[in-house]
């Protein structure tokens, strides 16, 4: 893992995402980068590797979780007053818009006791969870859980390579990290003091809002042109891997990688429809559906906590879960407390969920169904026309 090979292609600068939802024409190419939890993975790789020999190497080899294997430069390397090694990644997010591009990610370790295995803490510019509802409990670093076992799969990996006990805490650091963070929604999440270590694939996608409406467009025609009687819009990866698992005879040409676009691929049925439409997706972007947003980005579009409340008491919510689902942190947490209390919250968001795409499609007759997801990918609810 630490050998200095070649740079494969899905280093930024070689990776593109052009995307042919549906078989359509591709997106504009843009370049692809990295997560920070690659990066913090790729720092920790390095690090350990000092840990375990004494010397840095020049870059590192780390596995992301869909089995790419690019290669990362070091671009700092210390060792601590304290005998702890540290070492740096500046982030590449490509031609993503993201506020992390061109951070330090530095990743400094410590030996631990033995038997404890890998141990997480958050460094300077790291925020900490302090409220429920997210995937890492209070009082925790706000690295999530995917970065946590990429940069634990790799010091085990390293370990066995080194012939290494593999017992260390990692700490996470990013300088200046507290005040990207302010240009987040860490703040209003409860995560204080830095930014998250976020990430599921370890590669960040460009956000290209004409390139991906156009692709929608695009599948939607291929759906039409070859007789599809139905499409499939889904919010992302593992909503369409649920969606897969529910209709296994529903060819590749009829899921639409919609993203955030909802709006987009319902007001193109309007004039293009076809005779069904399901979309899926998780229960936070599937609560702003419901409420009647079309765009379902964090940036315009928000979870109302008070209308999920009475959405909830409609249904049997009592005063006490109705007030702490208006007081909630998350779409999570809510989903999470009704679960508690055996109340179906998902169905109802479903169904307003299709009301929202019914509106948007209209007057174009096309049946439509809602599945929501919860954040494994598991159905959790959908309308009448879908089984799970």
């Amino acid at each position: 893992m630490t050998t200095t090979r070649a740079i494969p292609e899905t280093l930024p600068g070689n990776q593109t995402s052009g995307r042919k939802p549906g078989g359509g024409p591709a997106a504009p190419q843009l370049r692809s980068g990295w997560t920070t939890g690659a990066c913090a993975t790729a720092a920790t790789a390095a690090a350990f590797t000092a840990v375990a020999t004494g010397r840095f190497p020049d870059r590192v080899e780390i596995t992301l979780p869909k089995g790419q294997r690019p290669v990362f430069a070091i671009a700092e390397r210390r060792v601590e007053p304290d005998g702890a090694m540290t070492a740096g990644i500046v982030k590449d997010a490509g031609d993503d818009p993201d506020v992390t591009h061109g951070a330090l990610i530095l990743a400094t370790l410590h030996p631990g006791p033995r038997g404890t295995g890998v141990t997480f803490r958050a460094g300077a510019g790291v925020g900490t969870v302090t409220r429920p509802g997210l995937p890492i409990p209070p009082g925790e670093p706000a690295i999530n859980p995917v970065p946590r076992r990429m940069m634990t799969d790799t010091v085990a990996e390293l370990a066995s390579l080194l012939d290494h006990p593999g017992d260390v805490v990692v700490t996470i650091s990013v300088p200046g990290g507290a005040a990207l963070a302010e240009r987040t929604w860490n703040p209003r999440l409860g995560i204080l003091g830095g930014i998250s270590i976020l990430g599921t694939t370890g590669v960040v996608v460009p956000y290209s809002c004409a390139a991906w409406i156009h692709s929608i467009h695009r599948g939607v025609d291929v759906a039409r042109a070859t007789g599809l009687d139905m499409v499939a819009g889904c919010t992302g990866s593992t909503s369409e891997a649920m969606l897969r698992r529910l209709l296994p005879d529903l060819p590749d040409h009829a899921l639409i990688d919609m993203g955030d676009f909802a709006g987009a691929l319902a007001k193109y049925l309007r004039s293009h429809p076809v005779p069904r439409l399901v979309v899926a997706g998780g229960f936070a972007k599937l609560v702003k559906l419901a409420q009647g947003a079309l765009d379902l980005h964090s940036s315009r579009s928000t979870v109302d906590f008070g209308r999920l409340a009475g959405l909830a008491a409609g249904i049997g919510a009592g005063a006490e879960l109705t007030a702490a689902i208006a007081a909630a942190n998350t779409a999570k947490q809510v989903l999470d407390l009704c679960s508690a209390a055996g109340l179906d919250i998902a169905r109802p968001v479903a169904e307003a969920a299709v009301a929202t795409l019914a509106a948007a499609v209209a007057p174009a007759a096309v049946a439509i169904d809602v599945v929501v997801a919860d954040r494994a990918g598991k159905p959790v609810a959908a309308t009448a026309g879908i089984r799970i």
